[in-house]
């Protein structure tokens, strides 16, 4: 079975854009090339001079492109691409002139495509089917996935012996655009921008080591919904690239716990990280729990044992491994904002190792089963001056792209001590308001950290520097806000194709 090449999707408005960023995907086996981006579609200046093989697209407005001329102009838009020797052109099953191209050429060098970005219609077997009597080289099929299983029904298409390109668009359908080569299809795409669940090609090539990645290779990742935010396969992939591990880690967006049980019933799943809205749902499938989960109601982290699940929850001690570092926390007054999950591995940890805990929320009603089953006082937010050493934020106030939220406004800080579970972005208006009273403040990503650490080792065995996994998360951070500032200015082109 031939190897799943890396092909780079480049878009732009003029031809010296697209020139340039067609010379600038290293690491790409193939460039498509996207002509109906082009203010005015120059089909020798886009293959001029190039140094990888290409792809040329002119996709119509009708299948989710911009092209917005008639058929008989994009047909000849295609038809100089191939006479000037691109290596395949791309061309809509539900496009008028497939058979007359196809004919031309016996199908070398034709990708016939099929795209829907709403769904994963019904009958798509059928589709296929046809699409590949059409005598086309490559069949391409992309569409929408709602599920994990649903990607892995749309991969199911074909057989690796036919060459066929399959993608699930959408953050459940990364696990159809990463392991390419367990499922033998021709090649997978990258980009920043260009479709639903899409990853650009440096993370395709260094996060995800996609060109190493075989059928034998150990699946890892985390479940949630959603999970697109998570900076986890940030740290847990520079871990496996640090041991030299055949393991890659992947964000698995699940529909619910059955979704992501019967995705690794088809394709095994060594261990997973768990968040929510799953944590206290994946318990009834574990095998054994350790003490902690079961004290806090909540697992995080799963391993494959046999053919069952151990469940464990590491939470706990990666959120006191940073402030046990600064205090003793027995006899220190504890206040934690919230009442939620978060909140109550918090309370659990602090009131374990002595630490005096109440908690404060906006709704006391909802705190009402924390504070029966941990024995910990609800109180309305904000916390009373003089009453804590340690405030904790265990809300979502601060949060990317709220960044100016507080759980806290115009509060007077009188404590020793400010930990804000948020981690994205580093420093919260929580954290800076606190510093500018002397506080020694705490950012969520330590706790994320920690806890991702102790993960890796229960995988692995082996226990990676804390600094390697905080590195790996900033830089993550750093980069998607760079792309969500550069998407938001670039919105005319943008959702286009995979």
């Amino acid at each position: 079975m031939a190897k799943t090449k890396l092909c780079a999707t480049v878009v732009g408005k003029t031809i010296a854009e697209l020139r340039r960023l067609r010379d600038s995907q290293f690491g790409a086996d193939i460039v498509e090339l996207r002509l109906d981006t082009l203010d005015k579609p120059d089909v020798a200046g886009a293959l001029t001079g190039r140094n990888v093989p290409v792809i040329a697209t002119c996709r119509p407005v009708w299948e989710g492109g911009f092209f917005s001329g008639s058929e008989d102009e994009r047909r000849d838009l295609l038809l100089e691409a191939q006479r000037l020797g691109a290596e395949y052109i791309d061309v809509e099953y539900r496009s008028s002139f497939v058979d007359s191209l196809v004919e031309r050429t016996g199908g070398s060098g034709i990708v016939v495509s099929y795209h829907d970005f709403e769904r994963t219609p019904d009958g798509l077997a059928e589709v296929y089917r046809n699409m590949r009597a059409t005598g086309a080289e490559v069949v391409k099929i992309a569409t929408q996935v709602d599920s994990l299983c649903q990607g892995l029904e749309l991969m199911s298409l074909g057989t690796s012996e036919e060459p066929r390109v399959l993608i699930g668009m959408g953050p459940a359908g990364i696990p159809t655009r990463v392991l390419g080569n367990h499922f033998g299809t021709c090649w997978s795409y990258a980009g920043h921008g260009v479709a639903p669940g899409q990853i650009d090609l440096m993370q395709m090539r260094d996060r995800y080591r996609f060109s190493e990645l075989t059928s034998q290779t150990d699946i890892y990742g985390v479940i949630g919904d959603p999970v697109m935010h998570s900076v986890s396969p940030a740290m847990h992939n520079a871990g496996f690239r640090k041991l030299k591990s055949d393991a890659v880690y992947l964000p698995l967006a699940a529909k619910n716990v059955e979704d992501f049980l019967g995705f690794d019933r088809l394709i095994p799943v060594c261990g997973v990280s768990v968040t929510a809205p799953y944590k206290g749902a994946v318990q009834k499938y574990c095998l054994t729990r350790d003490a902690v989960s079961q004290a806090v109601g909540a697992v995080n982290t799963l391993k494959k044992d046999g053919d069952g699940w151990l469940g464990a929850n590491t939470d706990v001690s990666g959120f006191l491994a940073p402030i046990s570092q600064r205090v003793s926390l027995r006899d220190l007054r504890c206040a934690v904002l919230g009442a939620g999950g978060a909140a109550r591995a918090v309370v659990w940890g602090l009131s374990r190792d002595g630490g005096k805990v109440t908690c404060y929320a906006r709704n006391i009603n909802k705190g009402a089963a924390l504070s029966e089953s941990l024995g910990v006082d609800i109180l309305p937010i904000p916390p009373e001056k003089d009453s804590w050493d340690l405030l904790v934020n265990a809300t979502p106030a601060g949060t990317f792209p709220n960044v100016e939220e507080t759980p806290l406004p115009k509060y007077g800080f009188d404590g020793r001590y400010v930990y804000d579970l948020v981690y994205n972005p580093t420093s919260t208006r929580l954290l800076r308001d606190a510093s500018t009273f002397g506080c020694d403040i705490i950012g969520g990503l330590e706790m994320l950290a920690n806890q991702a650490v102790q993960q890796f080792k229960w995988w692995t065995g082996v226990e990676v520097s804390i600094d390697l996994f905080l590195e790996a998360a900033r830089n993550d951070l750093e980069q998607r806000n760079r792309e969500e500032d550069a998407v938001a200015g670039a919105k005319g082109i943008n959702g286009y194709d995979v």
